[in-house]
């Protein structure tokens, strides 16, 4: 769990004054300040998760452990389904540290893990991961429906998109999801887009980056979730964002829209992968797809972002920069 740094409290104390309140009237936002002066902002990216270390969890842990430290990371990104197979039971779930607590313990990883819901967590008690009692259990925690993360030079909008699957409301099978906090759908998903849309525009960050847990280009198993695609996507093209980063599905992946020059990030390999589900994608957008465990890592200054894709075994898959222009002198 490690110490409280300054960062965590604040970010403690604001997730306990905002409570676990559905309405988006505005978009939460909190910031990130960075403890290096005049250094990159480093991050992990690990999504599709909790699974008490099985499938290699425990070992894409162990490796993220040894980057962190490398890199000397400022927080954690996971892109949802932090719990499988139906979320958590309840805020005393033993999940809660089977699964995170228990598994990520390097030194390294002793930072503020920012959270999007999959739609395995909707699956469960939903309440139960926006609750601040998991964050007084293990200070590292934070998780809402959608929020803003300041980061100074970037900005990360979160979007909660397990909302926009029309089949989970109208053919959920076996499954059961809890949508308390979210009826009536078309007005929550309404409220929210309007909500990032004005968002993104108010923006005055040097890189915009947005997470969600589904897929909006994705060569891999779920391929695109028509929905986001239809309802977000014209929304980052719009508003100039840079990058798309998700899970869901279990691989990691790269596309680069040629259209629109977004960089569609897939981290979805934090323990149960899909060997050889891979869809026909065109040569020149998929600059990766692998079909196994790992993780990802952004290095962020004001003119270049890296993204670097790790296995396992802490080998690199795949690296990538982004590059910008400076703003000139006054």
């Amino acid at each position: 769990m490690g110490g409280c740094s300054s960062q965590r409290v604040m970010v403690m104390v604001v997730v306990l004054l905002l409570g676990t309140s559905p309405s988006i009237a505005e978009l939460q936002k909190l910031k990130h300040t960075p403890t290096k002066a005049d250094q990159p902002l480093n991050i992990l990216v690990v999504g599709d998760w909790g699974r008490q270390g099985t499938y290699n969890q425990s070992l894409v842990a162990y490796q993220m452990g040894i980057v962190g430290e490398k890199q000397n990371i400022d927080f954690v990104i996971s892109t949802g389904d932090n719990f499988y197979d139906d979320g958590l039971t309840g805020v005393d779930d033993p999940a809660f540290y089977d699964s995170f607590v228990n598994i990520y313990t390097a030194p390294s990883l002793q930072k503020t893990w920012y959270n999007v819901l999959g739609n395995h967590d909707y699956r469960g008690d939903v309440e139960a991961q926006l609750s601040p009692i998991l964050t007084q259990k293990d200070s590292r925690w934070v998780c809402m429906r959608s929020f803003i993360l300041d980061a100074g030079i970037v900005e990360f909008f979160f979007v909660d998109t397990t909302p926009f699957r029309d089949d989970y409301f109208t053919d959920p099978g076996e499954h059961t999801y809890d949508w308390s906090g979210v009826l009536p759908r078309d007005a929550y998903l309404s409220e929210l887009l309007k909500d990032v849309d004005f968002a993104l525009g108010q923006s005055k960050a040097k890189w915009k980056i947005v997470v969600g847990h589904h897929t909006i280009k994705s060569a891999g198993h779920h391929g695109n979730t028509v929905e986001v695609e239809q309802q977000l996507l014209p929304i980052l093209k719009a508003k100039n964002v840079d990058a798309y980063i998700n899970g869901h599905d279990h691989c990691l992946e790269h596309i680069v829209d040629t259209e629109s020059g977004i960089h569609f990030l897939t981290s979805g390999g934090g323990s149960k992968a899909w060997k050889g589900d891979i869809k026909p994608w065109k040569k020149e957008e998929l600059k990766l797809y692998y079909d196994g465990q790992g993780f990802m890592t952004v290095q962020i200054t004001e003119s270049k972002a890296d993204i670097v894709f790790y296995d396992i075994y802490g080998k690199v898959l795949h690296a990538w920069s982004l590059s910008k222009k400076l703003n000139n002198a006054a």
